[in-house]
């Protein structure tokens, strides 16, 4: 009977033996797949977001959070003045709203939410209370497929992760999942090409472009960082880091306080900038 059986099956049939119960694990699986791209059948895209989500199935809320010291939050007595700025900075669009600390989340604010009391004249009327929206908390060991469904289910767009103590771990938002699907995906506060590499906000406070060399820094600041091992600020930034950073990490160099605004797997591409004097 054994001469009855081919030797070498086709790719589709081995394809159709996944739904039969084979291959037996997900290496097997994820070899089958790369071998559908060598044929042309598939494409690297396609194959990359079927193994992000294969380990989105893996991961957790605490493997993608952003941590509790590095989310950019708005107390609960603030102004409408003191607000609309962190909403120009940051450029998110979701803030969770503390009380005494970061530890006391009271709701989230959408800067939609904010910006039709500018526009409609009624910044006289505004009251951030009045506004807040419900805070969804998460576990920090939240499979990421199952908080991808509540995300959808609930339509939420960010979730406040906690830890096994009931305290403040983190953040997780939609785009932070998919990401892991997808690759980065560019929002409306990524970098643009034609951006200024040095944009002033006030006295203290800048956007820089991490390509801006450190001899344009030194000219601009008046500054004296060294650029005898890195040509940009954004090198400098990453050796200070010690490590390829994520969204909202901070660092400080001499007087320059520098926030991740922007990055890829690759590089940094935009940075906050607080002159603390």
């Amino acid at each position: 009977m054994s001469d009855d059986i081919p030797k070498h099956k086709t790719w589709l049939e081995r394809l159709s033996t996944v739904f039969n119960g084979e291959p037996k694990d997900r290496e097997a699986l994820i070899e089958l797949l790369r071998d559908a791209v060598d044929r042309q059948l598939l494409t690297a895209e396609l194959l990359a977001m079927i193994e992000g989500v294969m380990q989105v199935s893996e991961m957790q809320a605490r493997d993608i959070m952003i941590p509790r010291m590095q989310m950019t939050v708005i107390k609960a007595d603030s102004t409408l003045d003191d607000i609309l700025p962190i909403i120009s900075e940051s450029g998110h669009s979701r803030f969770p709203v503390v009380g005494e600390n970061r530890d006391k989340i009271i709701g989230i604010l959408l800067a939609k939410d904010v910006l039709k009391y500018v526009f409609n004249d009624k910044a006289g009327n505004f009251d951030i209370n009045n506004i807040i929206r419900p805070t969804a908390f998460v576990p920090e060991s939240k499979r990421l497929d199952s908080l991808l469904r509540d995300f959808r289910r609930t339509r939420n767009h960010l979730a406040i992760v906690v830890d096994e103590y009931g305290g403040i771990a983190g953040l997780v938002t939609i785009e932070d999942v998919l990401e892991q699907i997808v690759g980065e995906i560019e929002d409306e506060f990524d970098l643009e090409e034609d951006q200024e590499f040095i944009r002033k906000h006030n006295d203290l406070n800048y956007t820089v472009n991490a390509l801006t060399t450190i001899e344009e820094f030194n000219e601009y600041f008046s500054a004296d960082l060294s650029d005898e091992d890195f040509d940009t600020i954004g090198g400098l930034v990453l050796h200070k880091l010690g490590h390829m950073p994520k969204r909202g990490e901070t660092t400080k160099i001499g007087p320059y306080h520098f926030t991740v605004l922007n990055a890829d797997s690759r590089r940094i591409r935009l940075l906050r900038m607080t002159i603390n004097l």
